[in-house]
């Protein structure tokens, strides 16, 4: 289990009778204990319906983590999402406007699975 050292308190988001422990911020404790039905029951208790784009986003921070071991970067995402999505949609304000409670690089974050890094704040 890779738990985060740098948890306070510990939380729990329920998938079905199985708890998954998170932090007080609702960053996964055990990142192999990730699912898309983790993903959707800590959305849910976000008050986030995921669609295809946040779905896009989530497996770009996921492979993004899996290939580099860090945590994407908001100007990295809007490169990518720029050829995916277009100029109109592939910015900051849209990527927030998707991830109102701390935009991608804190909900997407959380949502895709990936710990708070220590400086994060």
């Amino acid at each position: 289990m890779q738990t985060n050292p740098f948890a306070i308190r510990i939380d729990y988001v329920d998938i079905g009778g199985h708890l998954i422990a998170t932090d007080q911020e609702g960053y996964i404790q055990d990142m192999d204990e990730w699912s898309e039905a983790f993903a959707l029951a800590l959305a849910e208790k976000e008050q986030l319906t995921l669609n295809d784009e946040h779905w896009e986003v989530i497996n770009y921070i996921r492979d993004y983590y899996q290939q580099h071991r860090v945590q994407a970067q908001v100007r990295d995402m809007i490169k990518h999402f720029r050829k995916v999505w277009g100029k109109e949609r592939a910015n900051t304000r849209y990527l927030h406007d998707m991830f109102p409670m701390g935009g991608p690089q804190k909900q997407g974050n959380r949502l895709a699975g990936i710990r708070k890094t220590k400086g994060e704040h």
